[in-house]
């Protein structure tokens, strides 16, 4: 009885382990043909359900070379199930991306091909399902299972810089290590696998004066006291190579263009140190005497003079208006001028920067100074009467020839010109008196009737003879005659 329970559980065991875990590999190897026989016998009549089935098959991915030359398909991998004993009852089915126009599948072997070139950047990945099916029930001897074919990455792709060339500005003098821009490359290829997509900086062109570094892609400045009056653009080129910058890796450049901002550190300075200007005697006040100029090296605001006259007795006659626009300072006359009282004034003129920065300051003071002589050049001027108004009288029927006055005009100018005096008949129409030219005395030259009129007008002209012969510049008097009895006067 008890060998005969022995032997029962035996079988029931053995029964046990070929029916409920017919997918493991380890299981088929112990079974026997006659038992495989009853296995299939029990599947065809679909008894096979009544249990849960453990997958024979486990795997997560596949991967396949991108850019792949070969002549034939390229081989990705292999299904399997520990079904499959090689007697083709199994066949492996693949559905999902790309199925038939990218991968295919021997269905009796489960060997997966990839029918053409696949490219990592236009798709990574592709994701499939594939499944063991009985050959002659159709029916799935495994659960479906999905996977992914993972295109794998190969340099394929330069380092490329998208937004290049690229402007960037620092002012001058800027320490080293001043940071002056960022530049930054992307790579496509996988920055997860291998060094295909880590990039390397490094400066092709532009040292010594900047320098990049190799993992920020930051520039900075790399040598001292750059100065923009000396040079104002630099042009800097930097390159960007992936595997890590080792040999073999591809490279791409861009190009910063780089622009010193100007500060105050230069003074202004006078081009001589002397201005000569002449202005007549007879300009307006207010009117401009001539300009003076003092040099900026800087630009801008920077640039800007502002000028001054040094306090003497130059800054009572003349005052110095700063142009912002041509940085020229122009002397405009307050008072007006005589020549003959003074023919020339000297003064000073300051030339300051507007804009001071303090971090120059050691450099000195950000002014110079010039001096300034102006010349008053004389002007023709018409002789002038001693007298505003001038008053004479006579007796009537004075003889003819008799002096009555006299008129007195000078030349006040340098050189003391002669004056030549004559009636200007054409504003009288009268004509009862002369006047002598040199003398300018005034005579009777018709004889006077107090009843027919008292009062007589004469016009006497003052002319300034030319040093350089001829007469120039006259003056006119109007004088008014007036006869009493016996007697006349000659007033204005």
């Amino acid at each position: 009885m008890l060998m005969g329970n022995c032997l029962l559980l035996f079988l029931w065991c053995l029964l046990d382990k070929s029916f409920v875990s017919p997918l493991h590999s380890s299981s088929q190897s112990r079974m026997g043909k006659e038992q495989y026989r009853n296995m299939l016998a029990l599947r065809k009549h679909g008894m096979m359900g009544v249990h849960r089935v453990k997958r024979g098959w486990v795997w997560n991915q596949f991967f396949v070379l991108e850019e792949y030359m070969g002549s034939d398909p390229q081989y990705v991998g292999k299904l399997h199930s520990d079904l499959d004993k090689g007697d083709s009852i199994v066949k492996y089915t693949l559905s999902g991306e790309g199925v038939g126009s990218i991968f295919t599948i021997e269905p009796s072997t489960g060997d997966i091909h990839a029918l053409r070139s696949l490219d990592r950047e236009e798709k990574p990945y592709y994701t499939l399902r594939a499944q063991a099916v009985d050959v002659l029930t159709g029916r799935p001897l495994e659960p479906e299972s999905e996977f992914i074919i993972k295109v794998q990455d190969i340099n394929d792709n330069e380092p490329r810089f998208l937004e290049g060339p690229y402007s960037a500005s620092i002012p001058e003098m800027s320490p080293v290590g001043s940071y002056v821009t960022q530049i930054t490359a992307t790579d496509a290829d996988d920055p997860t696998y291998g060094n295909s997509a880590r990039i390397v900086y490094s400066i092709l062109h532009g040292q010594p004066y900047f320098s990049v570094d190799p993992k920020t892609g930051i520039i900075r400045v790399a040598l001292p006291n750059m100065d923009r009056e000396v040079k104002e653009m630099y042009q800097v080129v930097i390159q960007a190579k992936d595997m890590g910058g080792q040999l073999g890796g591809l490279a791409g450049i861009t190009t910063i263009n780089i622009t010193l901002r100007d500060v105050n550190d230069n003074r202004p300075r006078f081009s001589k140190s002397i201005f000569h200007l002449r202005v007549l005697e007879s300009s307006p006040v207010g009117s401009s005497v001539g300009r003076v100029k003092a040099h900026d090296l800087d630009s801008g605001k920077n640039a800007e003079v502002q000028y001054s006259i040094a306090p003497g007795d130059g800054r009572s006659m003349f005052d110095i208006y700063s142009n912002k626009n041509t940085h020229e300072g122009t002397v405009i006359l307050k008072k007006r001028l005589d020549y003959e009282t003074r023919k020339s004034y000297t003064f000073k003129v300051e030339a300051s920067n507007a804009v001071l920065d303090h971090r120059f300051l050691h450099l000195g003071p950000f002014k110079d100074t010039a001096t300034v002589k102006v010349t008053v050049l004389d002007v023709e001027e018409p002789p002038v009467f001693s007298r505003l108004s001038y008053r004479m009288e006579t007796y009537e029927n004075t003889p003819v020839g008799i002096i009555i006055g006299a008129v007195t005009a000078e030349d006040q100018d340098v050189g003391y010109s002669p004056v030549r005096y004559s009636v200007d008949w054409r504003k009288d129409s009268e004509n009862h008196f002369d006047i002598d030219p040199v003398e300018g005395t005034l005579s009777v030259s018709e004889a006077l009737d107090r009843e027919r009129n008292t009062e007589h007008n004469v016009t006497v002209v003052a002319t300034k003879v030319s040093k350089y012969g001829g007469l120039c510049f006259t003056q006119m008097h109007r004088y008014n005659m007036t006869s009493l009895d016996n007697q006349a006067s000659l007033h204005p």
